[in-house]
């Protein structure tokens, strides 16, 4: 049978003609398509499928053709999320190694001027940019005036304040934006060293623009493990802990988020941590899938969270790996599928 006009569809008003099948997979980025029907009418409409030259698995294209949002969705979000950490960053450096007070919350934990400005900064430029979406933020709880949104952006503008009020570089400031429940970006961001992990998904995690890799280690008795403080499991947790920390290769202790960091760069292998709220690792996700690594709770499931105006920020068991063989061997040490 011939092939008809109307079997073909042209990209970018070229005179290039390119059948229509039912596999894409070879089909260059496309900005706008035009239709021609048998009638010859053109139908033009945007389309944008630009994919990261790094996103060359099957899986990967998959699951990005399956996500209602576009490319340039997640563009957008990236360059907002940018102005969220630099509006924090710029809040915290004014700050860092000053005299401030110290106030404790109803968990006793420490919170600061710097905590709350900084997470004022953030709420300010994501309803600027995004008045439809909602926010969670470690200080000030769900902002929206709806129970439940779409996107949620999920804020800890310090995450490690004690090492923040006693002059320790070593906190970071979390954003991550929820879509429907799923971490679709998430940042770690350390203001003072000016270093900063994005993470977005179906790409490649970045560090200040440049590509980040976790490293191979298939062996606990090969892993330099980080906790933030081993003062920081009770009871069975902290048993399960000791089982992984005697067989790990150097253990070590006090770098908050900044250790998850340092694993999706490939200089630690395994981060183990107990009593994690939903701001303190849903931005990790991204950051480290990205770069190769793996996360879950302490029984190997997907950490996830719905964050709504009745939400409650839950504890969870963390576990992150550079490698899914050590990750594998890290949960069969915690032994934890029988809690």
């Amino acid at each position: 049978m011939p092939l008809l006009q109307s079997h073909f569809l042209s990209l970018n008003h070229s005179t290039q003609l390119l059948p229509l099948s039912s596999n894409h997979s070879s089909l260059p980025s496309l900005n706008n398509i035009t239709i021609f029907t048998s009638s010859r009418s053109p139908l033009n409409f945007p389309l944008s499928l630009k994919f990261n030259s790094t996103l060359t698995s099957s899986s990967t294209r998959s699951t990005l053709s399956s996500m209602p949002f576009q490319d340039h969705d997640l563009n957008l979000f990236a360059d907002v999320a940018n102005k969220l950490a630099d509006a924090a960053g710029e809040v915290i450096r004014k700050y860092f190694r000053k005299k401030f007070e110290i106030l404790d919350k109803e968990d006793s934990s420490p919170v600061t001027i710097a905590d709350r400005e900084a997470e004022g900064a953030m709420i300010s430029v994501i309803q600027e940019n995004f008045p439809n979406h909602a926010i969670y933020g470690e200080e000030n709880g769900w902002r929206c005036k709806e129970k439940f949104a779409d996107y949620v952006w999920v804020l800890d503008p310090i995450d490690g304040t004690k090492s923040f009020i006693t002059g320790k570089p070593l906190f970071g400031t979390l954003i991550a934006l929820l879509h429907r429940g799923k971490p679709i970006l998430g940042i770690i961001d350390q203001p003072v060293l000016r270093e900063r992990w994005v993470g977005i998904t179906g790409r490649r995690t970045v560090l200040n623009g440049q590509e980040a890799s976790t490293r191979k280690c298939a062996k606990l008795s090969q892993a330099y493990l980080y906790t933030t403080s081993p003062h920081l499991f009770s009871g069975d947790a902290e048993v399960a802990f000791a089982r992984v920390r005697n067989k790990v290769k150097v253990p070590l202790y006090g770098c908050d988020c900044y250790a998850y960091a340092l694993l999706a760069s490939g200089f630690v292998d395994l981060v183990i941590e107990s009593g994690l709220k939903p701001y303190d690792f849903l931005s990790l996700i991204p950051v480290i899938e990205g770069a190769g690594g793996v996360i879950t709770d302490w029984k190997g499931h997907q950490l996830q969270w719905e964050a709504s105006s009745d939400s409650r920020p839950l504890s969870f068991n963390v576990v992150a790996a550079g490698d899914k063989h050590l990750h594998q061997q890290a949960l069969d040490s915690l032994e934890w599928q029988q809690y």
